[in-house]
């Protein structure tokens, strides 16, 4: 296999790179003033087609490869300038050719730019799709995979320069915001004209210039001609075969875009592993919602209390059931004013299995050890029921105005029931429900006086309810609570929680230009929180009856107010390549906690400052540097004293003592981007030292732990070192290579309490390193690969293990009809010591006719080939210093058979 794949590499390297001579120049005005990321091209007048393109670097060079004893017609251009047009005929030698262009802004100059298979425009990089597809491509993520500097992840986000896409729109309009999966996963191939990348994003004009957005992304796309003003989509049935299982699949996707409205419209219902929104996806999913309070220096997220309903790891699960509808509109009753907003429903019910082994060695005080070892099957089944909605409405009746109000509700039911066998607890049964309930609300007011005066006031209000419930029926009950009935042949424990959440966020901003190249920006803002949290526990008899455990240790009714009122000044300023942003800001904090019948409060002042700084080397290639020194506060969950259940195994009570901790961060950012050799190239550093951090207490018996929360000593800090550095490149236009290293320390600080109650400070260090490569063609009729390979070396505590991940993906579209893909993945994962070494693949693989003009799309395809029972992993835990290897039992092998209408 490895044979045949280097041999079909080295042919479709040979078959692009044979016989090509090299046409180089420079491109300047008639000033001889060199002349950046201007367009330059050759066209074959016999075939008419475009057979090498270039963008101009910043000395103005070009290089076009082309084929030997052949005539072109080489153009030129860039904006502002008369377009250039000049015959040649290369022969078997390379050749030089310089061109000057002379000024004259015609639309010839602006048709030449719009035939480039890639421009600039400022901050915007513009694709021209067609250029970089061969035929094989289905969905938006098909395309995006081959672009320069473009790459998408396996759970659908899209990454450009190393940084995250946070929005994904059409036409101008926003394609469910804040989510770039369904939009990568759903936007079909074929309508795709133009993708721009809109580099330093910023939806508000009114604040361009004044705020750093280099890490803020979106993309735009246009489409073709042919679909806009007209529905268009598809609609695609299939039924499966090859395992006891019936396997059926039904997608529907409408759209409709006009200058005035537009409406997309997703259906999916099967059970052949396709999941468009995860549990994952739901709760990352923002709705476009930002950290508006990013500057304040302080930070009070609102943990989420689920009971750790996930589902599935990339989309694999034993067996699984999706229902999914989804429906995004926008809508303008004015040019100045556009409505939007969406609606998502998913139903998934998923059945797990999963085969564990639990490791942990414990250091006594007598300085001998103990090994824990527990092995331990989980059979699961879920049930997720999750809705989404979004209101928008943005009025901008000029330039110098913008209000904006968004309204995002999020809901969902969900429920689990669990087997366990463990070699150490025998069996367990486990029922989890929960019915979680947010709605965030945003208004947003900005004014621009005049050229010296701009003002910002924005509010932000979540409010959230969880009600989790949480079920164990044990054979062995590890804990000794007050008021339980240990004289049961089972241990049948129950708790309900419920927690509520109203904060608020206000923030107004005054930025006063000082100079055209410097700002002063004055922040007030104030965050408020107010939390309720009540729990209790009872136990369910062998005769039906219940007991309640009422002792307050077992009981929860706690309030919790939280108060942070700050005021901020930055100093934005432009000295020459640089820009600096430092600041800094002075805060007050309140906080109240109410229950034990006692109140505990708090209050304190803290200056936190920040800086800013971005050399601007080349425009293609800039390093920015971020510190900011922030105090971390807790929620109301790790200040609730009754006990909780983590799960069967694990009980927390919180502290009401605690008291903030000081984070400080420093990071490094360098990005390269050369249009003119494809050449992209990013690296990042960031170091994270955290004191007075609030960690584990923790007592651990067997695979058992009770635990609370503390402040620990400053002279223990938390501590983390991330680093990355990737390395991609675009070459003789058909080839795509990339490299990519990342690392991860951190060192972490908890207190172990032993048997006999006394303590000591754990400390785990965990060093995490993944290296990998890429290459791939796309070639327009020859059939075309993807190869990767991964590496991943996991050190924890000196447990060492290491995965191999290979991979290839074969695509060839033929006969003008025919599409076949085919994706191979191979794991290997072992530990140093060899104790476990396992291996395991997947191939799919698919074959599609549809004839061209053709509404009819046959397929064919095979989901996991090679019938894979189960994918491999490990994890750790800093707590207790415990590793985990689990087998996840996966579903069979099946093939489907489906159909395929386009609109």
């Amino acid at each position: 296999m490895k044979k045949i794949i280097l041999l079909l590499t080295i042919l479709l390297t040979s078959l692009s790179f044979a016989q090509t001579v090299k046409v180089t120049g420079i491109l300047k005005d008639t000033e001889n003033v060199v002349i950046e990321t201007a367009n330059v091209m050759a066209i074959n007048p016999v075939t008419k087609a475009m057979d090498a393109y270039n963008i101009t670097s910043e000395k103005g060079e070009f290089s076009l490869n082309l084929k030997p004893n052949t005539e072109y017609i080489i153009k030129a251009g860039y904006i502002g300038y008369a377009p250039f047009e000049k015959k040649i005929t290369t022969t078997k030698e390379n050749m030089k050719l310089d061109i000057i262009l002379t000024g004259s802004n015609t639309i010839e100059t602006v048709e030449i730019v719009k035939e480039m298979p890639v421009r600039i425009s400022g901050d915007t990089i513009i694709y021209n799709s067609d250029s970089f597809t061969n035929g094989t491509e289905k969905k938006l993520e098909d395309v995006l995979k081959k672009l320069p500097g473009v790459s998408v992840n396996k759970d659908g986000e899209i990454e450009v320069e190393g940084k995250k896409v946070q929005k994904v729109m059409v036409e101008g309009k926003d394609f469910f915001d804040g989510d770039t999966k369904i939009a990568t996963k759903n936007i079909p191939a074929d309508a795709l004209d133009k993708i721009q990348v809109l580099r330093n994003y910023n939806e508000v004009s009114n604040l361009k210039g004044l705020e750093n957005n280099d890490d803020n992304v979106a993309i735009n796309i246009k489409l073709k001609e042919g679909k806009k003003n007209f529905w268009f989509g598809d609609m695609m049935a299939g039924a499966g075969v090859g395992d006891t299982t019936d396997r059926s699949i039904l997608n529907p996707k409408l759209f409709y875009y006009s200058p005035k409205y537009s409406v997309n419209l997703i259906g999916n219902l099967n059970n052949i592993g396709e999941l468009p929104l995860t549990m994952q996806d739901y709760f990352k999913f923002t709705g476009g919602f930002k950290n508006m309070m990013r500057k304040g220096g302080s930070s009070f997220n609102v943990t989420s209390n689920d009971l750790g309903i996930m589902g599935t790891r990339n989309n694999r699960a034993k067996n699984i059931d999706a229902k999914f509808g989804a429906a995004n509109f926008s809508y303008n009753p004015t040019k100045k004013w556009t409505i939007s907003g969406f609606g998502i429903y998913s139903y998934n019910k998923t059945d797990l299995q999963t085969e564990n082994i639990y490791n942990r060695i414990d250091r006594l005080p007598n300085g001998t050890t103990v090994n824990i070892t527990e092995n331990r099957q989980d059979i699961s089944k879920q049930k997720t029921n999750l809705g989404l909605f979004k209101l928008s409405s943005s009025y901008i009746p000029s330039a110098k105005m913008h209000l904006d109000y968004d309204a995002l509700l999020k809901t969902s039911d969900q429920t689990e029931n669990q087997g366990v066998i463990s070699t150490l607890q025998g069996d367990i049964f486990t029922e989890k429900s929960q019915k979680p309930l947010s709605i965030n609300q945003n208004l947003n007011y900005y004014y621009t006086l005049n050229d010296k005066n701009v003002f910002a006031f924005e509010v932000q209000n979540l409010y959230q309810q969880e009600d989790p419930f949480y079920n164990a029926n044990l054979q062995i009950q590890p804990f000794a609570l007050s008021g339980y009935n240990t004289m049961q042949s089972r241990n049948n424990i129950n708790q309900n929680r419920f927690i509520r959440t109203n904060k608020t966020d206000a923030k107004f901003d005054y930025y006063y230009m000082v100079t055209p190249k410097s700002n002063i920006n004055v922040t007030v803002g104030n965050t408020y929180s107010y939390q309720n949290f009540n729990s209790n526990m009872f136990q369910i008899l062998d005769n039906g009856s219940r007991n309640d455990l009422t002792d307050t240790s077992n009981t929860n009714d706690v309030n919790y107010a939280f108060n942070d009122a700050f005021i901020g000044v930055h100093y934005k300023m432009l000295l020459g390549k640089f820009t600096l942003n430092p600041g800094v800001s002075l805060h007050q904090f309140n906080t109240l906690d109410e229950q034990l019948n006692t109140t505990n409060k708090m209050s304190f002042n803290r200056v936190l400052p920040d800086f800013y700084a971005l050399w601007q080397i080349k425009k293609s290639q800039s390093l920015i540097y971020n510190f900011s020194l922030t105090n971390n506060f807790t929620d109301i969950i790790k200040l609730s004293q009754g006990f909780v259940f983590s799960n069967y195994n694990s009980l927390y009570s919180g502290n009401r003592f605690l008291e903030n901790s000081v984070s400080q961060v420093h990071s490094l950012f360098f990005r390269k981007f050369s249009m003119f050799n494809m050449e992209n190239v990013f690296a990042n550093v960031t170091y994270t030292k955290q004191t007075d951090i609030i960690t584990n207490r923790a007592l651990l018996t067997g695979v058992n732990q009770v635990s609370s929360s503390v402040n620990i000593n400053s002279n223990f800090p938390n501590e983390s070192l991330t680093g990355s550095f990737n390395y991609g490149r675009s070459f003789a236009r058909y080839f795509k290579a990339n490299g990519r290293a990342s690392v991860n320390w951190s060192q972490n600080n908890n207190i172990r309490v032993n048997p006999d109650n006394t303590e000591f400070i754990q400390n785990t260090e965990s060093f995490t390193q993944n290296y990998s490569i890429g290459f791939s063609t796309n070639l327009k009729n020859l059939p075309n690969i993807d190869l990767s390979y991964d590496f991943t070396i996991n050190d924890f505590q000196d447990q060492v293990n290491y995965i191999d991940n290979p991979s290839v993906t074969l695509e060839y579209f033929f006969l003008d009809a025919f599409s076949f893909t085919s994706e191979y993945s191979f794991f290997h994962n072992r530990n140093r010591e060899k104790t476990i070494d396992t291996e395991y693949d997947f191939l799919t693989a698919s074959l599609s006719y549809q004839k061209k003009d053709s509404k009819l799309e046959y397929k064919i395809s095979a989901t996991n080939l090679l019938n894979t029972l189960a994918l491999n992993e490990n994890s750790f835990n800093a707590l207790g210093g415990s590793t985990n290897f689990s087998s996840y039992f996966v579903q069979p092998r099946f093939l489907i058979l489906s159909l395929k209408y386009n609109l």
